[in-house]
């Protein structure tokens, strides 16, 4: 039988778990790197990081940015980074987190979420993921980095 999961706010407490998190995206991340961008990111009112926790382990994260359309009326969220552990998905977590992220954006007032994911072959089960929870495709992304 599956323990009870709960999706709630992440915290401090947390840093650990979301540093392994971005790991498993692919992104290298020390405690520490993780401890530096969580403080700034929970002392922004436009962002919203919420976690997935089975027996008090977190198991999944959303983290969620809010912005002001310029072509339409009205705000968005984005999630700019979503990820469930390896040895936890397909259990419905990131359904449930994508549920709870859309109850938080209607609550914002926003009027669509959008998200970005890599275009990779590891990613193809995400996107099918994705467009299952109703998401569609709309757009090429692009990135340039500045450092």
């Amino acid at each position: 039988m599956e323990s009870y999961m709960k999706i709630r706010t992440a915290s401090k407490k947390d840093i650990p778990s979301l540093a392994g998190l971005m790991k498993q995206l692919g992104y290298p991340t020390t405690i520490e790197e993780m401890e530096g961008r969580f403080t700034n990111i929970e002392s922004d009112n436009h962002y919203h990081t919420i976690v997935a926790e089975i027996d008090e382990k977190v198991v999944g994260m959303a983290g969620l940015c809010k912005g002001l359309f310029y072509e339409f009326n009205g705000l968005y969220v984005r999630i700019v980074a979503f990820v469930v552990d390896s040895n936890y998905r397909r259990r419905g977590i990131g359904e449930k987190l994508l549920v709870e992220t859309e109850r938080w954006s209607k609550e914002q007032g926003a009027i669509a979420i959008g998200l970005n994911s890599g275009k990779r072959s590891e990613r193809a089960a995400a996107h099918n993921f994705y467009a299952k929870m109703s998401f569609e495709t709309k757009s090429i992304g692009f990135s340039k980095s500045l450092v």
